[in-house]
């Protein structure tokens, strides 16, 4: 089995995790309704991508309506 020889330095672990940090996301603004929204993903908010509506998007449901 595996056994380190020496400990590892709070420095030297630090230096090799130095890469794992979160990086920040970079938002596009959507050329249809120009809200943010991830890139090449499709807007949450209209359901277009690359100028073209791939979901199309229900305005507000009244499921009391349907109910009653």
């Amino acid at each position: 089995m595996a056994v380190p020889k020496s400990k590892i330095t709070r420095s030297r672990r630090g230096q090799r995790r130095s890469h794992d940090a979160l990086v920040a996301t970079n938002p596009n603004e959507c050329g249809n309704c120009g809200e943010l929204k991830r890139p090449h993903h499709v807007c949450p908010e209209c359901g277009h991508y690359a100028d073209r509506e791939v979901i199309s998007m229900v305005d507000d449901i009244d499921l009391d309506d349907d109910a009653a």
